[in-house]
């Protein structure tokens, strides 16, 4: 089974998630406070690798301020008991085949299964399934003799009509199965049936881990004991029992052992295929490697570990020679160990298993957070489907933003206190609906990988913001087309967002080796001394900066000169015409600014527009998108200006 989504209903800080669509790997971002762990909680509930986990309590987990409202409604009958969480799953083609081989292909014409679970902890299925189709292969593909057969002829198809006739006729061993078949059918439905038979084994267990699953570096082995016997486990004990298992070993044998080297070649062995593991995707120290020692206790042992027996985790560093404690390492590497420990024990079982992460790696830092989602990709897709939640930007995967569910708690960040009915935690799938607190992580994933991403070019051209990329991306497609020289390819137009940040951005990529960097950024008096700093701090060479006054030969120039102030003002003029009271007349423009786009700008301030404001942006949007039809009025010396550009900075080109 592929679960498709799930829909959590009041559940602590959640009144109604909304359905939550998942994939193979889904990641759940939000502010802290928002209801993520939430929603992992209510899922995990439903099908839990610790079947102790799996109990919804009303006076712990229905939200608190309409609790005692909602027993009194149950108790009175005024509404039905609550669900919590409702899930839908895709049925595999290995499982469909089950259902065929017995029922017929069509059977179960619909591959899809429903679970809901409600606070009394009753879980209820359903899926599609035709009786009638069912009934009738199961007996036609039955080994029934001509007599028997002719005896089923015309009785109707329910077990109720079928079962009778067929206790009537001679008990071969089919006709027995196919009885026994028909009495549990009578019990149980044909639905019931088929998810007993064939597909209750195959829903997938939730495997929940979060900080408090982490080993504690050191454990007495009695208590450990008494606390598995009495199903009193703490959360932490569950991968240090991963490990002993990893290494085939029972509790008992920890204690009296029948050979030392034996327990502890054993331990060292699960030590190692568990160091190698961590080690493959912890690229923050190569030279760990884990162990662990059994011994008996002492009295200056830690409280509650002074009797009996301990196990100690520890990790040693080749490169100091030294080990220190597991629990005393970072939390972030003890975070990953113990997740593996249980992990890889759990999935041993070869039960389908999903995975369900509160806010992995939190304490990992931003490279080892990359790590752990190389780890996901590389390790669990495919084998397990993974939901995990995170406020981190470095646990959002920038090349799979499809990936992401935006959780929210408007209520949480309302001045006043909201009506509950109205708010709590909600999830969405459409960036534009959400908050900036919330789409923050997202909006750091995307720069971090737009600096990974745009500057990787050997060659690349720094411009200040996107207006520039739009102009001289269409102005050298519509010289190339006309033969002559655009620019070439090899280069990579950066943006940067403002002169401002052309020094930090030039710095930034001059630090990385094998790259040619340039500018082509506007020109004013006022950022004069910026600009030769590019050079005159050796950022850059000379020949490297740019600006658009080097070709249009005025003292000051913004891209919009390089393109002729008539030819401007028209494309102003046709981008705006719903906003301006008028077309706007170059001869109109009396200002003394030097540059046309301060002389535009000055005039809509006397002259504003009917409704929004000026962005400087939207021409050269309008220009690049009507580039085939405009390129063929573009002035003959604005077409000059342009190629003399980038002449000048494909002659940079190595």
């Amino acid at each position: 089974m592929h679960l498709k989504w799930f829909h959590v209903r009041d559940f602590q800080s959640v009144r109604d998630s909304g359905r939550i669509t998942v994939s193979d790997i889904t990641c759940l971002v939000g502010k802290n406070e928002a209801g993520k762990s939430a929603l992992l909680k209510a899922l995990y509930r439903l099908n839990p690798v610790i079947p102790a986990d799996g109990s919804f309590d009303v006076t712990n987990d229905y939200p608190r301020m309409e609790v005692e409202d909602y027993r009194h409604d149950v108790e009175t009958g005024k509404r039905a008991v609550a669900q919590p969480i409702e899930a839908c799953y895709e049925l595999d083609a290995d499982e469909i085949s089950a259902i065929a081989d017995v029922f017929g292909p069509d059977c179960v014409s619909t591959p899809m299964i429903s679970f809901v679970k409600n606070y009394e902890n009753a879980i209820a299925y359903k899926f599609t399934v035709d009786d009638r189709k069912g009934f009738e292969h199961l007996i036609s593909k039955a080994d029934l003799s001509a007599q028997t057969r002719a005896a089923l002829k015309g009785v109707e198809l329910t077990p109720d009509a079928l079962t009778p006739v067929l206790q009537s006729q001679e008990q071969t061993v089919q006709v027995s199965q196919l009885v026994t078949t028909l009495e549990d059918i009578k019990q149980n439905g044909l639905m019931g049936h088929i998810y007993n038979r064939l597909l209750s084994s195959r829903q997938p267990k939730f495997l929940y881990f979060d900080e408090y699953y982490q080993m504690t570096g050191h454990e007495n082995i009695d208590a450990l004991i008494n606390r598995e016997n009495s199903n009193q486990l703490k959360p932490s004990d569950h991968p240090l029992l991963g490990l002993i298992r990893l290494a085939r070993l029972k509790l008992p044998e920890l204690i009296n052992p029948a050979s030392t080297i034996e327990l502890k070649n054993k331990l060292e062995g699960a030590s190692n295929h568990l160091s190698r593991q961590v080690l493959k995707y912890w690229s923050q120290n190569k030279h760990l490697r884990m162990s662990f020692d059994v011994r008996p206790a002492r009295p200056g042992d830690p409280p509650g570990m002074q009797q009996g027996t301990n196990i100690w985790g520890g990790v040693f560093d080749s490169r100091h020679q030294v080990t220190t404690e597991l629990g005393s390492r970072s939390r972030g590497f003890v975070w990953f160990f113990s997740f593996l420990a249980w992990y890889s024990d759990v999935k041993k079982g070869a039960e389908p298993m999903i995975l369900l992460l509160d806010e992995p790696g939190l304490t990992l830092h931003a490279k080892a957070q990359h790590d752990l989602l190389r780890y996901f990709e590389t390790e669990l897709k495919g084998s397990h489907q993974l939901i995990y939640s995170t406020h981190s930007p470095f646990m959002v995967d920038p090349e799979h933003f499809d990936r992401v569910r935006i959780v929210q708690d408007k209520s949480i960040d309302a001045e006043q206190d909201a009506d509950i009915g109205a708010e709590g935690t909600t999830v969405l799938e459409d960036i534009f609906a959400a908050n900036p607190d919330s789409l923050f992580p997202l909006q750091g994933a995307l720069g971090y990988e737009l600096h990974q991403t745009l500057f990787i070019g050997p060659y690349t051209v720094v411009v200040e913001g996107a207006a520039d990329l739009l102009f001289l991306q269409a102005v050298s497609s519509i010289l190339q087309e006309e033969k002559r020289t655009g620019l070439d390819p090899r280069w990579t137009i950066t943006p940067v967002g403002g002169s401002a940040k052309v020094p930090t951005f030039v710095a930034l990529l001059g630090s990385q080796k094998g790259m040619t960097i340039a500018t082509l950024i506007d020109s004013q008096v006022a950022d004069q001394k910026k600009i030769e700093g590019l050079y005159r701090e050796k950022l850059l060479k000379k020949a490297n900066v740019m600006t658009f006054a080097d070709f249009t030969k005025t003292a000051e120039a913004d891209i919009e000169d390089m393109l002729g102030a008539a030819f401007y003002v028209d494309l102003v003029n046709a981008e705006f015409e719903a906003q301006l009271s008028a077309p706007i007349d170059i001869n109109a423009l009396n200002s003394k600014e030097p540059r046309i786009l301060q002389r535009v700008e000055k005039y809509l301030v006397e002259h504003p527009l009917k409704n929004g404001t000026f962005s400087h942006y939207r021409p050269a949007r309008y220009f690049s998108e009507s580039s085939k039809k405009l390129g063929k009025k573009l002035p003959s010396e604005a077409k000059s200006n342009f190629e003399a550009a980038f002449q000048a900075l494909n002659a940079l080109l190595k």
